[in-house]
């Protein structure tokens, strides 16, 4: 979903890299500025107002700031912003209402990384996760009082589920609506609280589930489990759980979206007479490729549909492409080092001087020994 909305950092002047003293230094400075007390009438002014406040609220919380780099203004998947924004406004415009009683909350999301071998990345596997997570009381529902038990109306907020505040702000003295502490927001409250929750209707525990590792999956990708996060306050809804994927480095391939690249050794007879040889694959295919006569270290080749699988359609697979390097011996016989001068002589180059044997060379030639 497209949305207008400008870009939080843009709306507040600062770097991506911002520190949160930088955030709060120029959240103060645009809230003077645009402050509706110093703008009476001028809708625009109450407008930059609002969208500072809520480019504030998301910058200065870790949590939320994170999202927000990742996902941008679709993290809600409407793309208006994280939710929290009218609790901020009221701060300053909601002096005069009426109280609102506070609803139904959807739970935090979570994030878990799941790290996978290129192996498993290319042909999908099954891993197992433990994370911990809030959610609903098993004994009271959710509900915070002990079974059987009926809420009575909270005295302190009236039923409201809120309470109304004055505060000294740096923009002066402001009214301000907050959830009621005694009851939570809930508006009623239990006399007889669940002993198993100590009456708070959520518990923190450890879930375990099976994740799915898509094949074709990259590094950095994530899937949203949905429900799979913490549970909603008052009976709210759960959020989501965030897979996120790391795909360990290969000794022997490197990736680029749905291409491998590897090298392939040849010995010299084989770069200069030509061959076919066989080269490895993630998938365990057998792949060749012809190398031909005259082949040179650096030469690249490639086989089609041995690379990696789309995430999206495995029946669609990358290329795998293939580095040779000629591998000079090390160590040679004496036939060896013969045949090879004769190549030179054949060649019309200029054959290379034996070199001068030392004592230990002289002795093995003399009892009738050679080089390996």
């Amino acid at each position: 979903m497209v949305t207008n909305k400008r870009d939080y950092y843009e709306v507040l002047g600062i770097e991506r890299t911002a520190a949160v003293e930088e955030i709060k230094r120029s959240y103060r400075q645009l809230a003077r500025q645009y402050h509706p007390d110093v703008n009476p009438g001028d809708h625009g002014a109450e407008e930059k107002f609002k969208e500072v406040a809520e480019a504030y609220e998301v910058l200065s919380d870790e949590t939320k700031r994170q999202v927000y780099d990742r996902y941008g203004h679709q993290a809600t998947g409407n793309g208006e912003g994280f939710g929290g924004f009218s609790d901020i406004f009221d701060l300053f415009f909601n002096a005069g209402g009426g109280s609102r009683r506070a609803g139904p909350q959807r739970g935090s999301d979570l994030r878990y990384d799941v790290e996978v071998t290129l192996e498993e990345a290319f042909a999908g596997a099954e891993k197992q996760i433990r994370f911990p997570r809030v959610e609903n009381c098993d004994t009271c529902g959710g509900t915070g009082g002990a079974p059987g038990t009926e809420p009575e109306t909270c005295v302190t907020c009236r039923g409201q589920g809120q309470v109304r505040q004055v505060q000294n702000t740096i923009l002066g003295q402001v009214s301000t609506v907050a959830p009621c502490s005694r009851c939570g927001g809930r508006g009623k409250i239990y006399r007889t609280p669940c002993t198993t929750c100590a009456g708070q209707g959520r518990l923190r525990k450890n879930r375990e589930m099976a994740v799915t590792v898509p094949a074709g999956v990259d590094d950095g990708m994530q899937i949203p489990i949905r429900g799979e996060g913490e549970g909603g306050a008052l009976g709210g809804p759960a959020g989501d759980l965030y897979i996120f994927f790391h795909v360990k480095d290969h000794p022997r391939f490197e990736r680029k979206g749905r291409d491998l690249y590897t090298e392939a050794s040849l010995s010299y007879t084989q770069a200069a007479l030509g061959d076919e040889i066989e080269v490895p694959t993630v998938g365990g295919e057998k792949g060749n490729i012809t190398v031909p006569e005259g082949t040179q270290t650096g030469a690249a080749f490639r086989i089609r549909g041995l690379g990696m699988p789309d995430v999206r359609n495995p029946n669609i697979r990358g290329d795998l492409h293939v580095n040779v390097r000629v591998a000079v011996p090390t160590r040679l016989t004496d036939e060896e080092r013969k045949v090879l001068r004769q190549l030179a002589i054949l060649r019309g180059e200029k054959a290379p001087q034996e070199q001068h044997k030392g004592l230990f060379g002289r002795i093995k030639d003399a009892l009738g020994g050679h080089e390996e």
